[in-house]
């Protein structure tokens, strides 16, 4: 594991966590709702930090496994690790707060992560982490706007901030309306992410593995659907394999890191 050793993670304040992911974090932003904020520690300096909270739709979202209570669910919001971490930093982090999940919040079942491959990669961190693959879909969620903005759709449509529609309304000079419509931003270039979207769960307690009700899927259906990327860039088959066969999926890909030191979640 080399240094990946030395690193430590324990629990850092909400005001910490925001300030970390908003550096380094491709997208630049956090999510409100985020209740367990862990930072990732090297020598001394935060280096990283992973956020755990709600989903933005936790009905859905606990509609994955049957009989799920409001409370027996959460989901990994977001991840960023700086390039100062060393090798396999991902998967001793991921290690450990699922421990810190099950020890501190019993009532914790199992944990929901999406890999954004159309900036990151496609998840094989969690697949060497133990989680099982849920969904791949095509990119319909992210846009990419003229000047390289990446800008998640529920936070500009009817139901996400007014204000923060308005802003970029103005910022790119799209006609304003408080529809959930994404037209005035298609009128002015902007247009969907390239790549897929992975959803991964990770089971704390075995047994609601089998209240599933979508299938696993295998992770030889991310290379038959053509939907391994890396940073964004598709991936080849043999690449996605070979990680796949390394301890089921191993070596981690640098997910969730900015793009000033590397894109991260």
């Amino acid at each position: 594991m080399g240094r990946a050793k030395d690193i430590i993670i324990k629990p850092i304040n909400s005001r910490t966590a925001n300030a970390i992911i908003k550096k380094i974090h491709y997208s630049g932003k956090v999510v409100s709702n985020s209740s367990i904020h862990l930072g990732i520690f090297l020598d001394g300096k935060l280096e990283g930090a992973m956020q755990f909270g709600s989903p933005m739709d936790k009905r859905k979202s606990i509609a994955l496994v049957s009989g799920t209570k409001w409370s027996e669910m959460i989901e990994l919001n977001r991840m960023a690790f700086s390039d100062k971490l060393p090798k396999n930093s991902e998967s001793r982090a991921i290690g450990f707060s699922l421990r810190l999940i099950k020890n501190k919040y019993p009532q914790i079942k199992w944990v929901q992560s999406f890999s954004d491959a159309t900036a990151c990669g496609d998840g094989t961190i969690y697949r060497a982490s133990g989680f099982v693959l849920t969904s791949i879909k095509e990119n319909s969620s992210i846009y990419l706007f003229p000047d390289g903005e990446r800008i998640a759709v529920m936070s500009i449509t009817k139901g996400g901030d007014p204000e923060g529609r308005k802003r970029i309304c103005e910022r790119y000079g799209a006609t304003y309306d408080s529809s959930s419509s994404m037209k005035p931003f298609i009128k002015i270039g902007a247009k969907k992410a390239p790549g897929n979207m992975m959803r991964y769960i990770y089971f704390i307690d075995k047994s609601y593995k089998e209240k599933l009700t979508v299938p696993i899927l295998p992770f030889s259906k991310i290379d038959e659907m053509g939907a391994g990327m890396y940073k964004g860039v598709t991936r080849s088959k043999q690449a996605t394999s070979s990680d796949q066969l390394e301890s089921g999926g191993a070596t981690p890909t640098t997910t969730l890191q900015s793009k000033e030191v590397q894109d991260a979640s």
